[in-house]
């Protein structure tokens, strides 16, 4: 059930955001040590404020008082994805290129699958980053378990 809200609430946010100014970066709902959580990641070119967050959670609100989706009671929260905020597709690569990531890889390159570098460059399908040993490191992003940019 709880797959079936976080589809429905990305649906929402997906279309409502881009008019905002805004995107999606995550959605969660899960449950916590307080009760059920509903998760909105949001995020713009120069982050996001709390005057962002609060119109979200205002819309995504109203949506959910008028669709009923969720029968349990629940906490909404609206937030940044923060200062390592996830590296979720190529797009993200292209953005945030010149920052330092976080990468796992799927497969082991040279018996290592975590690595730490600047985003030096993105080109269709593949990444290079430079290490912070200097050494270069090039992947296609189908290689990429989960990254993140790092601080």
């Amino acid at each position: 059930m709880s797959e079936l809200i976080v589809e429905k609430v990305r649906a929402l946010a997906e279309g409502l955001l881009p008019s905002m100014g805004l995107e999606l970066v995550d959605v969660h709902f899960r449950r916590e040590e307080h009760g059920w959580v509903l998760r909105l990641f949001i995020d713009q070119e120069g982050g996001v404020t709390l005057e962002h967050c609060s119109m979200v959670s205002r819309e995504v609100s109203d949506y959910l008082d008028v669709e009923d989706l969720i029968e349990q009671p629940y906490h909404l929260e609206v937030s940044s994805p923060g200062l390592e905020r996830p590296l979720r597709d190529i797009r993200d690569f292209k953005r945030f290129c010149g920052k330092k990531a976080w990468v796992k890889l799927h497969e082991p390159v040279a018996g290592q699958r975590v690595f730490i570098g600047n985003i030096h460059q993105v080109h269709d399908d593949m990444i290079e980053m430079i290490l912070e040993n200097g050494d270069p490191l090039t992947f296609s992003y189908d290689a990429v378990n989960k990254a993140r940019l790092s601080i």
